[in-house]
């Protein structure tokens, strides 16, 4: 009798609590030393063309053999993005930019690609179990920045992001789980 008491025990909680907190959450984060859009684009600001070396990324923690998601290109992936098929007259190219990309070899850049977002499943916690419907709350923020080097000296500097990302998802099943039975009916004879 104990037993039966505690079974219904623990289902009467679960369905008089507010079930949402127990729908699943899921977070995206690419590992780097700037935890917000604001604290990225702070280091962003400490980066001086034509004053900051190699040391002073560093400090702030630029290092592609330390900090993960850094990207190093030389100057070839810096020729495609700024020149091939490009319409632009050389003149419009930032003077720094073209010097460094005129002694090849001797340019090369760092990226970083920084995001962060959070996806939290929200609505009815019975619809989204038997998987009748699903609604997702996604927010976040996306941070990237160009820092082109001339041997080890910062001589161009570009920066592009979204500092607030919000979107939403809400996915419809009309028959739960069974939704997906005939594809699998199928996938197994194939």
């Amino acid at each position: 009798m104990t037993r039966q008491s505690n079974v219904f025990l623990w289902v009467f909680v679960l369905l008089t609590s507010g079930c949402t907190s127990l729908l699943p959450t899921a977070r995206q984060e690419n590992p780097t030393p700037w935890q917000s859009y604001a604290a990225a684009e702070s280091m962003f600001a400490k980066v001086i063309p034509n004053q900051t070396r190699t040391a002073g990324l560093k400090a702030l923690q630029i290092d592609a053999a330390v900090t993960p998601n850094i990207a190093l290109l030389n100057h070839a992936d810096l020729l495609r993005r700024f020149a091939s098929g490009s319409t632009l007259t050389a003149d419009v190219i930032d003077a720094g930019l073209r010097a460094c990309l005129a002694l090849q070899t001797r340019c090369n850049a760092l990226e970083i690609d920084q995001s962060h977002m959070d996806r939290k499943r929200v609505g009815n916690f019975w619809l989204d179990v038997f998987n009748f419907e699903r609604k997702v709350d996604i927010t976040g923020w996306r941070f990237n920045a160009l820092f082109v080097l001339q041997d080890d000296l910062v001589v161009y500097k570009l920066w592009s992001g979204k500092p607030n990302i919000r979107a939403y998802e809400e996915e419809k099943n009309p028959l739960g789980p069974l939704q997906g039975f005939g594809d699998s009916l199928v996938r197994r004879n194939l």
